[in-house]
């Protein structure tokens, strides 16, 4: 069996990765891929949002299955143009895709059908953006309604900054039409996880729990970015709250989908605060997170062909989905500045160290080649994940790890998961 992924981040080297443990898989294509993915896959110069090339390719390539990693092209609508070339593909339609695309959409469906989340107003205007914020309580939380990278939310402490920020997403446009429509929400606090489910559109089955570290610098300060850092599982995601989370939040979000007629086939990433009045949703996504997908599906025990040929078929139910009874933790090398201003083309070296290391992996991000030396080319450029027997044991591994790497300007956070010995001590 063929397989094509679309896309070139780590989340989608992670998913090359599982694929090619698959025993039905003799060929993996990455479209376009990047300098790590080449090492496991035959890299496709097509771009992800060129959905006809890509399904060109597929059909004279003759692909069984074709993975969509990112978010751009499940909202833009590649799946409805796989499935009308009578392709096979993995992922929702631009219908279900919506809940990612459209926070505005996302948090009305949550009101509609009593999905627990936080309290919110859409805005069209600035202006009428701006007379809310006279009289809501600080601090205050606004997000672009639409893709904005993971970095379209503002958390704002006082009303200077929230009018700043109004001008910011929505005069500025400095996340593009993103800003157009804003939402303005609570604040609420407590500890973040992230869940990613399987979804058939009428059944969903969750994965492992992870813990995503956004900000850019250390103790979580700094700007939001796609993420410097994760690990799984989660202490804080225990039975009860998953049980909660399955009855209120997963299978209602998947009901309240179907109901719409946007039946959710694919991923769904479900991004949760546990507040002192219970889990509530802070953010859908429709595909696997970066960088969490780094930590979850190396501990998956299942063969993922398996699960998303399930899921395609509407037989999730038949999938027993389990997880290995240990940990994972993911540190993102960045090149020094982002998510701002940073340089691009250093070489990088060390990769010969991981080879042949049981349980350590080096999820390319943003790296090309330049001849035949791996260079960087973006800001989050390598996720260093390692396996250890508990939390603690995977974090040291995986800083272990960071240390065998080499770039200039490289740079990370360096407390992933730090406060998870401070919970167990």
């Amino acid at each position: 069996m063929k397989v094509l992924i679309v896309g070139s981040g780590g989340r989608e080297h992670a998913i090359v990765a599982s694929v090619a443990k698959s025993s039905q898989v003799d060929k993996i294509y990455c479209a376009p891929g990047n300098a790590g993915i080449a090492g496991v896959a035959e890299c496709v110069d097509i771009q992800a949002m060129e959905f006809d090339r890509l399904a060109d390719f597929a059909q004279e390539n003759e692909i069984g299955l074709t993975i969509i990693g990112m978010d751009d092209p499940l909202v833009g609508g590649i799946v409805d143009v796989f499935e009308e070339r009578g392709l096979r593909v993995f992922g929702p339609r631009k219908n279900a895709a919506i809940i990612e695309g459209s926070k505005a959409f996302s948090k009305d469906l949550m009101k509609k059908y009593g999905i627990p989340t936080a309290a919110y107003e859409n805005f069209d205007t600035p202006e009428v953006a701006l007379a809310y914020l006279e009289t809501a309580k600080m601090p205050i939380v606004l997000k672009a309604d639409g893709l904005a990278l993971g970095k379209g939310v503002l958390i704002c402490n006082t009303l200077e900054e929230a009018k700043a920020g109004v001008k910011t997403l929505m005069l500025d446009k400095q996340f593009g039409d993103a800003g157009k429509r804003i939402v303005i929400e609570e604040f609420i606090t407590g500890p973040e996880v992230s869940v990613l489910c399987y979804c058939d559109g009428t059944h969903i089955k969750p994965m492992t729990s992870a813990q995503d570290h956004k900000r850019a610098k250390d103790n979580d300060e700094g700007l939001n970015t796609g993420g410097m850092g994760t690990f799984s599982p989660t202490p804080f995601y225990d039975k009860e709250i998953q049980k909660f989370c399955e009855e209120k939040v997963f299978q209602p979000t998947m009901d309240a989908m179907k109901a719409e007629g946007r039946d959710f086939v694919g991923i769904l990433f479900v991004g949760l605060m546990l507040t002192s009045d219970g889990p509530k949703v802070l953010e859908y996504n429709a595909r696997f997170g970066d960088p969490e997908a780094q930590v979850v599906l190396p501990r998956m025990k299942n063969d993922i062909v398996d699960v998303m040929n399930a899921c395609i078929d509407g037989k999730l139910e038949e999938i027993d989905l389990q997880f290995e009874d240990n940990a994972a933790v993911c540190v993102v090398l960045a090149s020094d500045g982002y998510p701002e201003h940073y340089e691009k083309g250093k070489v990088i070296t060390g990769f010969e160290n991981f080879e042949g290391r049981e349980g350590y992996y080096v999820f390319h991000a943003g790296t090309k080649f330049e001849g035949d030396k791996i260079v960087t080319n973006g800001g989050r450029v390598l996720g260093v994940t390692a396996k250890g027997g508990d939390l603690k044991e995977a974090r040291k591994n995986a800083y272990a790890a960071t240390e065998w790497i080499t770039f200039e300007n490289k740079y990370m956070r360096n407390d992933i998961g730090k406060a998870i010995d401070q919970v167990n001590n």
